[in-house]
């Protein structure tokens, strides 16, 4: 039933938590596990343009760090493992990796920082909204 399961990573403490989850469900299930950080290009609407460039950058090394991370965490509990690295609104990026990626799981945590829960609205809110396809999201305290 769980072929391709999708965790989207923010490489925070609590992704970390996750993703054994994650890779907890797509051993279970004998799944490939595919793993998405996304650079939130709404970082850059406060950025002049000279800065944008370099933040871009930065957010995208984090995030391949993130990914690298999670894919070398799998492969060592012998969960076949894919990265992905995009620039984006979270929340539609997720929500189109799933669908073209015929994602049959998303597995994801549910906190953000509190200006993003406040004001933006949460993203694993909007996935599960969103989704074409079933998402499992973990607490903080899990």
């Amino acid at each position: 039933m769980y072929e391709t399961i999708l965790f989207p990573t923010d490489g925070s403490d609590h992704a970390s938590a996750v993703a054994e989850h994650a890779i907890d469900v797509a051993k279970t299930r004998d799944a490939t596990l595919h793993v998405l950080s996304v650079v939130d290009d709404r970082a850059f609407l406060v950025l002049d343009d000279e800065r944008v460039d370099a933040v871009r950058e930065d957010l995208r090394e984090r995030a391949l760090e993130a990914v690298d991370e999670a894919v070398t965490t799998a492969q060592g509990h012998g969960v076949e493992a894919t990265s992905a690295v995009e620039t984006g609104n979270p929340a539609e990026c997720i929500v189109d990796y799933a669908a073209e990626h015929d994602v049959d799981l998303v597995v994801m945590g549910t906190s953000g920082d509190e200006y993003e829960r406040n004001v933006v609205g949460s993203v694993s809110q909007r996935v599960v909204q969103t989704s074409p396809v079933p998402v499992l999201t973990v607490g903080t305290d899990a």
